[in-house]
């Protein structure tokens, strides 16, 4: 065995089983046995984490996600001797999707520091480590042939479910093909290795839905809504979906009706059975399904808060995909938001991408072979809480020391976000400044005979759609939920702590995070550079 793993994780205290109040959490008698337990037994080095890769097959989809694309850097640089990475892809055959993995995934800016570390070498070093896989996972056996099945079932040490849709308004029939049916087709595939020792998956801390108060790291069973008095039939809203399309295709409704028809039935089912959106009720489905099916399998759910840039390793400040808090930000940068709705007393829950994937390395050693399911949640609001207050102010400092130009080259002054508590403030507000306008507009719009009706309609529609994502978004930046950490810090107790900031470096702790300095100095920079 690589290490000595410590009773805590596997034998311990689950976190739904300590009961903390949010202010007495660390004074607890139960915490204090905890700790003690963990002492007693040995700690996982760094070095026995990039240990425990060395000659396995991995087979990852959604490699070319944000997440994925640190995941797999991150083992290919740690450990060299990784046998083989297998990516799943969308793509019509292998080389398309070879071609796509060489341009959406080896080819970024994150792999700066592989490639200069392999040199002239890096292009065969990749060709020998990472096989590219024309698939996708809402298919039975990933669409992939029989032959190349059996022997990827065969190979397979590690499976890494990373594959997923996470728009808010995405259609149903789409987010539930991958969020849902892909975690079933993820078990299934799982459950033919005859070598599997670890499956991990990535969902979200936010299938809590909008719960208040400590969000505990439990598991969905099936059957299992946010509503009182409702119960979910996973099978019924497949169903309920292919109803959908046939009676779309009955009555020849256009691609566009298709779609806003198909993202209208998500959100009303979401909202019918307590999730706020399509996303983190297709995504708390996919739990289900995965705990349901799984059996024997050792089994890991990691639930990441809201994913921002690197913070270490091994390239500072990068990213892709611009996510709630970076499109803000972006959009105070050229003036172009002056709003937003907001508690600014409220928590954050923010975490660096390379935490994220340094937590899924050390718990698939840490529950490698083992018959059971863990639930991780990979998030800041308990460890280190930082408020969207912190977020506003070195977001002002950054840009009165770092002003952006105008056209004509001068610094642009920049004024203080507004912040907007509650949800009828901000709809009076808009109501005042914006809709009684587009009425003025439209009453000389008839008077004039329809002079502005272009005009008209093209702000009423963006009126209409900054009110529609006011409703989608609220959930998130009026959070008032705290998501309890207590496996995610015995798992970090577990682990030897490398604070040398070299290659071997798997620190997941947010309390060693500076927020105001990481937002100042790494997370604003890299947004310029990488989203801008």
């Amino acid at each position: 065995m690589y290490c000595q793993i410590v009773r805590g994780i596997k034998h311990g205290y689950t976190s739904y089983s300590l009961q903390f109040c949010l202010n007495t959490r660390h004074k607890s008698q139960e915490l204090n046995l905890w700790q003690t337990d963990l002492m007693v037994i040995g700690k996982m080095e760094a070095d026995c984490v990039a240990a425990y890769f060395g000659g396995k097959n991995i087979l990852i989809t959604g490699a070319t996600g944000f997440l994925g694309k640190v995941l797999v850097e991150k083992i290919l640089r740690v450990q060299p001797g990784v046998t083989k990475l297998f990516l799943l892809v969308r793509a019509t055959d292998d080389k398309s999707a070879r071609k796509r993995v060489q341009t959406e995934v080896t080819g970024r800016e994150i792999f700066q520091v592989l490639r200069e570390k392999h040199g002239m070498g890096f292009e065969d070093f990749i060709e020998e480590k990472v096989c590219p896989l024309a698939g996708d996972v809402m298919y039975k056996d990933f669409g992939l042939d029989t032959a190349k099945l059996e022997e990827l079932s065969k190979d397979v040490d590690i499976i890494v479910n990373g594959a997923a849709t996470t728009n808010f308004y995405e259609r149903y029939d789409v987010a539930f093909d991958t969020n849902v049916l892909g975690a079933k087709q993820i078990c299934a595939f799982a459950n033919k290795c005859t070598k599997l020792k670890m499956l991990l998956h990535v969902s979200t801390a936010y299938v809590c839905g909008e719960q208040e108060g400590l969000v505990l790291e439990k598991p969905f069973m099936m059957g299992d809504t946010l509503r009182e008095g409702t119960h979910l039939d996973i099978e019924s809203e497949l169903n309920l979906i292919k109803h959908a399309q046939m009676e779309l295709k009955a009555n020849c409704a256009t691609d566009k009706a298709e779609r806003k028809t198909m993202k209208e039935l998500g959100l009303k089912r979401a909202r019918h059975f307590g999730w706020p959106n399509t996303y983190v009720f297709t995504k708390a489905m996919g739990e289900m399904l995965l705990g349901h099916l799984r059996g024997d399998l050792p089994v890991v759910i990691i639930r990441p808060s809201i994913i921002t840039s690197i913070l270490k390793d091994p390239l500072p400040g990068w990213m892709e995909g611009v996510r709630t808090i970076d499109s803000v930000f972006l959009g105070y940068a050229k003036q172009a938001l002056k709003f937003f709705l907001v508690d600014p007393d409220t928590i954050m829950d923010v975490i660096p991408g390379d935490m994220v994937v340094n937590s899924m390395m050390v718990a698939m050693l840490a529950h490698s072979e083992e018959q059971a399911q863990t639930i991780y949640h990979v998030t800041s609001s308990m460890s280190n809480p930082a408020s969207y207050m912190t977020l506003r102010e070195s977001a002002h400092r950054y840009f009165v020391d770092n002003p952006p130009r105008g056209e004509n080259g001068e610094p642009i002054r920049m004024n203080k976000m507004r912040f907007f508590s509650t949800v009828a403030r901000l709809r009076a507000y808009m109501v005042i400044k914006y809709k009684l306008p587009l009425e003025i507009l439209h009453l000389f719009n008839i008077v004039l005979c329809g002079v502005f009706s272009r005009r008209y309609n093209e702000l009423s529609g963006k009126y209409r759609l900054a009110m529609h994502l006011i409703d989608l978004y609220a959930p998130y930046t009026l959070f008032k939920g705290r998501f309890d950490d207590m496996n995610l810090e015995k798992l970090r107790k577990a682990k030897e702590q490398n604070s040398d900031g070299g290659e071997y470096n798997f620190d997941f702790d947010p309390k060693t995070i500076d927020w105001d300095k990481y937002f100042y100095m790494v997370h604003f920079p890299g947004v310029l550079k990488y989203l801008a």
